[in-house]
C-alpha cells in the first residue's frame, strides 16, 4: 500500500508551482510506486494552469489539473482534490513547498504501521523550523492552538502545517463531511476523525516559511475571522 495521491491546493501559483512541481516530480518518479499530482486551481485568474499543464510529469506519475471558478477558499479546494484521489494513500500539501516531498516517506510509515492519518508537525520532537515566521504570527499561533485544544480537544501542538496523509477510505469519510471552505478545515478534519475514533499520528519535518503567502493575516479583523471560523466547527455538526 504505497501508492500516493498528491493534491495541490492552487491559487495564482504560476510562480511558485513551478519550483513545487519540479521538485515533487523529480522525488516522485525515483519511488518504487507510481504516484499522481492534482493541482486544484481555486479559482486562479493567472497563468496557474498553462503553467501546470506545460509539465512533463515523467514516467511513474500522472499530473491532473483540476479547475473550478470563482475563489472558493483552501479549505474548498484541499476537499475537491482529496475527493478525487485515486490511490491506497491521498495527501495535500502546499503549493510553496515549505515542506520537501521527501518528508512524505516518515508519514507513509506510520500509516504502513496502522495510523488512518499521518500529520506532519513543526512543533514536536526532530522536527526543524529553518526559517521562521515574525514573533507576532507565532505568539499569535500558539494561542490559536492552546485555544482550540480547548475548544475542541484536539491535543496536537501544529495542525496548521500543510501536509498531512490519510488512508483513501478515511480521506473519503472526512472530507464528504467537511464544511468548512477556509483555513481552517484541519482542525475540523481533524475533531471528526477523534469523533469517528480514527488514529492520527504525528511526524516531525523540517519546514521554511515561505514569504509572499496567498493566506495573510496582516490585520485585526482577518485574525479575529480565525477564530469565528474555528468557534463554527461544533455548531455546524451539531446535528450529526
Amino acid at each position: 500500500m504505497n501508492t500516493l495521491s498528491v493534491i495541490i491546493p492552487a491559487y495564482n501559483e504560476e510562480d511558485r508551482i513551478v519550483q513545487t512541481l519540479e521538485k515533487s516530480l523529480a522525488y516522485l518518479n525515483t519511488r518504487e510506486h507510481n504516484s499522481e499530482i492534482l493541482v486544484v486551481s481555486d479559482g486562479s485568474t493567472d497563468n496557474t494552469a498553462s503553467v501546470v499543464n506545460g509539465f512533463d510529469a515523467g514516467r511513474k506519475v500522472s499530473l491532473r489539473f483540476l479547475e473550478y471558478h470563482p475563489n472558493k477558499g483552501k479549505g474548498y479546494a484541499v476537499r475537491y482534490g482529496m475527493l478525487r484521489g485515486a490511490y491506497d494513500i491521498v495527501m495535500f500539501m502546499d503549493a510553496d513547498y515549505s515542506v520537501e516531498m521527501a518528508e512524505v516517506e516518515k508519514g507513509l510509515k506510520l500509516i504502513r504501521d496502522g495510523a488512518d492519518i499521518a500529520i506532519a508537525s513543526r512543533a514536536i520532537e526532530g522536527s526543524i523550523v529553518s526559517h521562521h515566521q515574525n514573533f507576532i504570527r507565532e505568539l499569535s499561533a500558539k494561542l490559536y492552538t492552546l485555544i482550540q485544544s480547548l475548544y475542541l480537544g484536539i491535543h496536537y501542538r501544529d495542525t496548521q502545517c500543510g501536509f498531512k496523509l490519510f488512508k483513501k477510505d478515511a480521506a473519503g469519510r472526512l472530507f464528504s463531511r467537511q464544511l468548512l471552505d477556509s483555513v481552517i478545515f484541519d482542525p475540523e478534519i481533524l475533531w471528526l476523525a477523534k469523533k469517528e475514533g480514527l488514529t492520527v499520528k504525528e511526524f516531525p519535518v523540517t519546514w521554511t516559511h515561505m514569504e509572499d503567502s496567498r493566506i495573510q493575516y496582516d490585520n485585526l479583523k482577518k485574525s479575529l475571522f480565525v477564530f469565528e471560523e474555528l468557534f463554527r466547527i461544533r455548531k455546524l455538526h451539531r446535528h450529526g
